[in-house]
């Protein structure tokens, strides 16, 4: 088989991802190899997302101690409230930092072109392949994951609208910038604007969550559970335990699924294994040196045994697995996971600090996995000649979005409703283009003024607006769907499994359509 690099006549890639002696390698063999690492990457980043996930409940389950003075008998009420909003949640920490493969790829496409009046194009390519991607596919999972019959709705449709309205804004916006007022130029106004935004939508969001007159909708809020997340029993687990190598959950067994995160103190007793949740400490309150001592000690324990859990290949005594091959198979896919649950077992406990530690290091991880995709891509598309774009619209956008992805179905799975899910698609949209195509344009856009007093020139803009105008009427067709399924089935995910599996094979269409025409017009065939 001839390499598409031969037929295209263009010279042998010099681009190497370790070593020089890659390029020795043919280049058909080393894009091969590339698209493995691709998918093992792919891997990590679902594994480090879970991760990002139970870090990020912690932080949102954090409270405050408010006291209140009663007006008639002068006695103090102790109280406790959380100290992250609902929707706020959704919107900052979700949306956010299951955005960050894309917008540290497009921060670093920023950083890598500075002084150069043309900016790259790989970050904005690859973020709004992003958001399709977020759309269709992400979509599809979610409505597929509730079981048979179970419906989960939007509670808050005034604050989904509101999201919604800025996800297509966003869009609308970054055509009119790059179409209308300053064709194919970015102006540092433009950039600044951009990035503004982002702060409207929180604060819009926050309005009309808090229903604030003149501002939010008046649209009524159903039943809505008052944790970010459902609260967690602890109990003592049995000896045929099943890990989740995806999410880190432990399970009890195969039917009730009741889960306990894995950062929990392990010890061994006559009859099991022993998980103790341990309590999130109210950094209000005075503790004594004792206690904070014993706190540390329980930190390092949970901490050592992360490691010691990681290296454990676990075969449970399970119905699933009584078949010798699929056994075989797990033992396969344990020892493929083990060294990123290793790597990963580096991550703080989420108990420490509220969470903040585990999840800002958690985004680190996720940035350093975004860059190795990064330079992965590259090497594919110097050793088949494929345009960059393309692949910037399909398996770079794929697999930045993968924490989006995993996020959603988490969500899915343990919310009692579907807002979380689904804010998290519409608001990783809006950050895509506020935060994660605005930010590095402002620090192209702010060096070329103070160095050259000149904008910032887009390469390929004209495929990167037509591809905003496809993404526009597919994303139509999304939403359509989701408001027929409100109004037949009375939620946007679940209900009977025939049409729920119907849906999901509309949105991976609209991707694909998407994708296809995108390439097309990129790759100059349109």
């Amino acid at each position: 088989m001839v390499a598409l690099s031969t037929i295209m006549g263009h010279q042998k890639c010099e681009e190497y991802l370790i070593f020089s002696g890659e390029i020795a390698l043919g280049d058909n063999f080393r894009a091969f190899l590339c698209f493995l690492g691709l998918a093992y990457c792919f891997i990590g980043l679902s594994a480090i997302t879970a991760r990002f996930f139970r870090s990020m409940e912690s932080v949102v389950k954090h409270t405050r101690k408010v006291v209140d003075v009663d007006p008639v008998t002068k006695a103090e009420i102790v109280r406790y409230e959380k100290v992250w909003n609902y929707t706020i949640a959704d919107i900052s920490l979700l949306a956010f930092g299951t955005s960050f493969p894309q917008i540290s790829l497009a921060t670093i496409d920023a950083i890598q072109n500075m002084g150069k009046l043309n900016a790259g194009g790989l970050g904005p390519g690859t973020l709004v392949g992003s958001a399709a991607f977020d759309l269709f596919p992400i979509h599809a999972v979610c409505v597929v994951v509730p079981k048979a019959g179970e419906l989960k709705k939007i509670a808050d449709l005034g604050v989904w609208l509101v999201e919604l309205f800025w996800s297509f804004w966003a869009y609308v916006w970054l055509y009119i910038i790059l179409e209308v007022w300053t064709p194919h130029v970015i102006t540092l106004w433009e950039a600044l604007l951009t990035v503004l935004q982002y702060g409207l939508l929180l604060t819009h969001a926050y309005a009309q969550d808090k229903r604030w007159p003149y501002i939010s909708l008046p649209i009524a809020r159903d039943e809505r559970p008052e944790d970010w997340v459902p609260e967690e029993t602890p109990y003592f687990l049995q000896e045929a335990h099943e890990k989740d190598d995806y999410s880190e959950i432990k399970h009890v067994n195969d039917e009730n699924g009741v889960p306990v995160d894995i950062f929990s103190i392990h010890t061994e007793n006559p009859t099991g294994s022993l998980y103790v949740r341990l309590p999130q400490i109210d950094h209000e309150a005075k503790i004594s040196d004792k206690a904070k001592e014993t706190m540390l000690e329980d930190w390092v324990t949970i901490w050592r045994q992360q490691f010691v859990d990681a290296l454990r290949l676990e075969i449970p005594e399970s119905k699933k697995l009584n078949n010798i091959y699929l056994r075989i198979a797990r033992i396969f896919w344990q020892l493929l996971l083990l060294p990123w649950r290793f790597l990963f077992a580096f991550v703080p406990p989420c108990e420490m600090a509220h969470g903040w530690i585990s999840f800002i290091c958690s985004l680190i991880f996720i940035s350093g996995i975004a860059y190795i995709v990064t330079k992965l891509t590259d090497i594919i598309s110097c050793v088949t000649g494929i345009n960059a774009y393309v692949i910037a619209f399909t398996a770079l956008a794929s697999g930045t979005s993968w924490p989006d992805l995993v996020a959603s179905k988490i969500a899915a799975e343990r919310q009692k409703t579907a807002d979380s899910a689904i804010a998290n698609i519409t608001c990783s949209n809006s950050v895509n283009i506020y935060v994660g195509i605005g930010v590095p344009w402002l620090i192209d856009t702010l060096y070329n003024f103070i160095a050259y007093r000149e904008p910032l020139r887009i390469q390929n803009a004209g495929g990167l607006s037509f591809s905003l105008i496809v993404f526009f009427c597919t994303s139509v067709g999304c939403i359509s769907v989701l408001v027929f399924r409100r109004i037949i089935f009375g939620a946007e995910l679940g209900g009977p499994r025939l049409w729920a599996w119907i849906t999901c094979v509309f949105f991976m269409l609209l991707w694909i359509i998407f994708v296809t025409l995108s390439s097309l017009k990129v790759s100059g065939f349109i």
